[in-house]
């Protein structure tokens, strides 16, 4: 696993350690010698994440669209920063550059490409480890939903088991690197109604 995205805040959110977990990840990050990509922002747990990598040595590649760079201020002091026009390009560019995925608290953005990911894993568009650094327990209410999910019938155990959930950044590392691939066809649940 050389590359990582990391999906996070353009917040910092009021638990400072949030930041310190994003902060954590940058260092792991470098100290792996992996590349991290991300949003490509210079505010909230993204700035954090990508100057704890950049401070460590790591290669940062930031991914933001025109729109974002006015209101974000993109990165200048990334390795790479490329400018799209579109979210949908800048998340598949994200998607293309890394070879894992995790998310750290951060709000509605987060989530969704959080899941988008995580349903491409689900549905055969990739076969790269999904992550979730669940920091200060800021997922437990959405892992709870989750497993009501599976209790309900709607998400059945093996995808659930596809999200690697830690609240350590190089454990989560760890675990990433070490997550085998889907080896049956997710459809077949689907065509069983299971």
């Amino acid at each position: 696993m050389h590359s990582l995205c990391v999906y996070c805040g353009s917040r910092v959110g009021i638990d400072a350690r949030y930041a310190q977990a994003a902060a954590d990840l940058g260092q792991a990050i470098a100290a792996r010698g992996m590349t991290m990509v991300y949003g490509g922002g210079s505010v909230g747990l993204m700035q954090i994440a990508a100057e704890a990598a950049l401070a460590g040595g790591a290669r940062v590649v930031g991914v933001t669209t025109e729109l974002l760079m006015q209101r974000e201020i993109g990165h200048q002091g990334l390795s790479e920063l490329h400018v799209v026009q579109t979210m949908h390009q800048r998340k598949k560019m994200m998607a293309d550059y890394a070879e894992a995925f995790v998310a750290l608290p951060g709000g509605l953005g987060t989530l969704e490409e959080l899941f988008e990911i995580w349903t491409w894993r689900q549905l055969g568009y990739h076969n790269k480890p999904v992550g979730l650094l669940n920091c200060a327990g800021y997922y437990d209410g959405l892992l709870d939903f989750l497993a009501q999910s599976h209790e309900q019938g709607l998400v059945a155990p093996d995808i659930l088991g596809l999200l690697q959930v830690d609240d350590h950044p190089a454990r989560l590392l760890e675990r990433l690197a070490g997550a085998q691939p889907i080896s049956a066809d997710p459809w077949w649940r689907m065509r069983e109604n299971i």
